[in-house]
C-alpha cells in the first residue's frame, strides 16, 4: 500500500489536517489494513479499506465554508460535513469506487447500505488504539473483528447510538437507518 515515507499516511494535496488527525488517519488506515490481512481479503477489497482510511478524514480540519460548499449542505452541524465534502473532493479527482466514496461520505452518521468498506471503516474509526476513551474494551473489540466482523460491527452501531442519546446529542436519520438494518 502506498504511503508516505515518513510513515505516515499519503494524503491528497488539497487534505487540510493538523498533525494529531494525520496520525489519527494513519491508525486507523493500520487497523484497516490488519484486519484486511486477517481476513484473507482479496486485493482490491484490500486496497479499498486501505484507500477509505486514508481519505475518510482528510478535510476534518478544513474551513466550515469550504466543507459547506464541497458537500452542498447548508443545514447540517459542521462537524459531520468532512466525510462528504472529502468524498465530492475525491470523486471530483477520478474516485469511482462506490464502496470507497460511500464509506468516507457516511463515516461520522452510518449507512444502512454500506458494504464491508463502510462497516471496516466505521470500526476502525472508532476502535484505533490513540483514543483515551474505554481503551481495553475498544482493543478487545479490535481483536474480535477477524472473528466476528458483523457481531463487532452491530455492537459498535449499538454503542454509538447510545453515547448520542446519553449525551442528548441528536440522532442522524442515516444512523437510525443504520441501526434498523443491523438489530
Amino acid at each position: 500500500m502506498s504511503d508516505a515515507s515518513d510513515g505516515g499516511p499519503l494524503l491528497p494535496s488539497w487534505a487540510q489536517v493538523s498533525d494529531k488527525r494525520r496520525a489519527h488517519i494513519g491508525r486507523v488506515t493500520a487497523l484497516l489494513d490488519r484486519w484486511a490481512s486477517e481476513l484473507s481479503l482479496d486485493p482490491l477489497e484490500a486496497q479499498a479499506w486501505h484507500d477509505a482510511g486514508r481519505w475518510h478524514d482528510a478535510l476534518r480540519d478544513a474551513p466550515a465554508p469550504l466543507l459547506r460548499e464541497l458537500s452542498g449542505d447548508d443545514v447540517s452541524p459542521v462537524e459531520i460535513l468532512h466525510g462528504p465534502a472529502a468524498a465530492t473532493q475525491l470523486r471530483h479527482d477520478g474516485e469511482t469506487r462506490s464502496a470507497v466514496l460511500g464509506a468516507i461520505r457516511f463515516h461520522t452518521v452510518g449507512s444502512a447500505s454500506w458494504d464491508r468498506t463502510g462497516r471496516a471503516l466505521f470500526m476502525a474509526d472508532f476502535l484505533e488504539p490513540g483514543r483515551q476513551f474505554m481503551q481495553a474494551d475498544r482493543a478487545f473489540l479490535a481483536a474480535q473483528v477477524r472473528r466476528d466482523f458483523d457481531g463487532v460491527f452491530r455492537q459498535l452501531v449499538r454503542m454509538r447510538l447510545e453515547w448520542t442519546l446519553r449525551e442528548g446529542k441528536a440522532l442522524f436519520p442515516e444512523s437510525v437507518a443504520l441501526w434498523n438494518s443491523v438489530r
